[in-house]
C-alpha cells in the first residue's frame, strides 16, 4: 500500500507505465485496448506528438498565471477558436479545469443572470432523472443519477426531475418516436407550470445521456420542442456536452445535431483529450451582456481559470480533431463499430439495446429479451463485466442502475477516433470473451 487514496480501497489497480495510441501499458508490459477512452475522454489515444510537443512548448514559455491578474495567449486562441467553430449565437468562453467545474459555473451563471435581469424569484431547475452532471454539490443535485445522490442527499439542492427520453424502455407501444418526444417536452412544460414560469431558472441536460444510461440520443424533435418551451416562459437550456461533446457523437458539438443552440453548453473530457485537466463553459452574447452591463462581474471562480498550459494543450487538440480531419472519422468509424456490435452481439440473449451516436455507443444488458427484465442487481453484473474485460485487456464502462437508479445494466464505449478497423474487432471480440465469462 502507498499513499494515494484510491477509488475503491478493496480494489487497488495496475500502474500505468505507457500509452500508445489506443492502448495503454502497464508496469508488467501488458496492454490493454482503452475501448472506453477512459470516461470518453482520450479521443486523440494515448502519445499523440502534436498535443505533447505544443504543451512542452508553452511549458518552456510560462505555466501558469492567475486569472485575477492576466489573461494568456493560449487561452484567448483557445476562446477563439471555440467559438469560431460552436453553434452560432454561443459568444464567450469561460475556462475551467473539468466538467464538473463547468457544471457548476453553468448554474451559478444561470442564477447571476437572473438576477441582473431583476428576476430574484427565478431560483428553480429542471433536469431529468438518469442523468449524470458531476459529483461536485451543485452538479450532482443537478444529475438524476441515483446511487451517486443517494449517500449526499440531505446535502444537495432541490432539484425537479422529470423523464429522461429513453426510448428503448419510455416510449409506448406504438407511438411513434416524434410523438414521444412531444409527449416528454409535454411533461417538461407540465412541470414548470406547476413551479410557476417566473420562478424556473434553467433546464439541464445531456444531448446524448452517457454514463447513467449508457449513449441514449434523443428522439427527432425532442429538443426543439424544449427550446420552444424555454423561449416561451424565459428559461435558460444549459446543454451539458462534457461527455457527448468535442466530435464524440460525430459533431463538434453534440447539440448541432438537434438543430438547437443552448445559452450555455458545458464541455471537457474531449477538449482536453487528457493531456491536460480543461473544461470550459460557453454562453451566448446576450447571457454576457446581461454581467457586462449589470454589475459587470461573474461572482465566481477557480484557481486554474484559463490554465495557460492545458489552453496551449486543447488548442493543439481542436487543430487535430479539426484541422487534421480526426473529428472526421467519428460517423463512419463509428457505424464500423455499430455494425460489428450488431453483428456480434444483436441475436445475443442477454442483449437488449445497441444505441448510440458516433464513437459513444451503449450496450444495455437484459435477463430476457423479450419482457426487457434487467437482471438481479445482486448478481453485480456491471461491475463483474468490468473486471472481465479487463483481464482481457479491455477498457469499457459498464454502469449499473440503467433502469431506475437500482436495476439495470449496460456497458459504455467510447474508443479513441483514431481506432483501426483490426483494433475494433479487438474491442469486439475482446468484449464478448467477457460476457462469454460473466453471463
Amino acid at each position: 500500500m502507498n499513499h494515494v487514496f484510491p477509488r475503491n480501497a478493496r480494489s487497488l489497480p495496475p500502474v500505468v507505465a505507457a500509452g500508445d495510441g489506443a492502448y495503454l501499458i502497464d508496469a508488467d508490459g501488458k496492454r490493454y485496448l482503452d475501448g472506453s477512452g477512459g470516461a470518453a475522454v482520450s479521443c486523440l489515444g494515448h502519445g499523440d506528438a502534436h498535443v505533447i510537443a505544443a504543451m512542452k512548448a508553452q511549458l518552456d514559455k510560462v505555466a501558469f498565471a492567475h486569472t485575477g491578474f492576466f489573461t494568456s495567449e493560449p487561452a484567448e486562441r483557445l476562446a477563439d477558436r471555440l467559438i469560431a467553430l460552436a453553434p452560432e449565437g454561443l459568444d464567450k468562453v469561460y475556462i475551467v479545469a473539468g466538467g464538473s467545474e463547468a457544471v457548476e459555473s453553468a448554474l451559478k451563471l444561470a442564477r447571476q443572470v437572473h438576477l441582473e435581469r431583476g428576476a430574484p424569484e427565478r431560483t428553480q431547475i429542471i433536469a431529468r432523472r438518469q442523468s449524470y452532471h458531476g459529483n461536485t454539490l451543485g452538479a450532482l443535485a443537478t444529475g438524476g443519477n441515483a446511487w451517486r445522490r443517494a449517500p449526499f442527499a440531505p446535502l444537495l439542492m432541490d432539484v425537479h426531475h422529470v423523464a429522461p427520453c429513453y426510448a428503448y424502455r419510455g416510449m409506448a407501444p406504438g407511438e411513434t418516436p416524434e410523438a414521444y418526444g412531444l409527449r416528454l417536452a409535454g411533461e417538461i412544460e407540465a412541470q414548470v407550470l406547476a413551479l410557476g414560469p417566473d420562478t424556473v431558472m434553467a433546464f439541464v441536460a445531456e444531448p446524448v445521456v452517457g454514463a447513467t444510461l449508457g449513449a441514449v440520443p434523443p428522439v427527432p424533435g425532442y429538443f426543439r420542442a424544449i427550446r420552444e418551451i424555454c423561449d416561451r416562459y424565459g428559461i435558460l437550456m444549459i446543454l451539458d456536452e462534457v461527455m457527448c461533446g468535442m466530435g464524440r457523437t460525430g459533431t463538434l458539438f453534440a447539440c448541432e445535431q438537434e438543430g438547437v443552440v443552448p445559452d450555455i453548453v458545458c464541455i471537457a473530457k474531449g477538449l482536453g483529450a487528457g493531456y491536460a485537466p480543461i473544461g470550459a463553459m460557453l454562453c451566448s452574447g446576450e447571457i454576457y451582456d446581461s454581467i457586462a452591463q449589470g454589475s459587470g462581474m461573474f461572482m465566481h471562480g477557480h484557481t486554474y481559470l484559463g490554465h495557460p498550459t492545458s489552453c496551449a494543450g486543447a488548442c493543439a487538440v481542436l487543430e487535430r480533431l479539426v484541422d487534421d480531419g480526426v473529428a472526421a472519422r467519428v460517423a463512419p468509424v463509428g457505424a464500423q463499430v455499430m455494425s460489428a456490435l450488431t453483428d456480434r452481439f444483436g441475436q445475443h440473449p442477454n442483449v437488449g439495446d445497441i444505441r448510440g451516436r458516433g464513437l459513444f455507443i451503449g450496450v444495455e444488458l437484459v435477463a430476457e429479451r423479450a419482457s426487457k427484465a434487467a437482471f438481479d442487481p445482486a448478481r453485480g453484473i456491471a461491475g463483474r463485466l468490468k473486471a472481465a474485460a479487463f483481464e482481457a485487456g479491455l477498457i469499457c464502462y459498464p454502469m449499473s442502475g440503467t433502469v431506475d437508479g437500482q436495476s439495470g445494466d449496460h456497458v459504455l464505449l467510447a474508443p479513441p477516433f483514431i481506432l483501426s478497423e483490426d483494433q475494433i474487432g479487438e474491442l469486439v471480440d475482446k468484449l464478448d470473451v467477457a460476457m462469454a465469462a460473466v453471463l
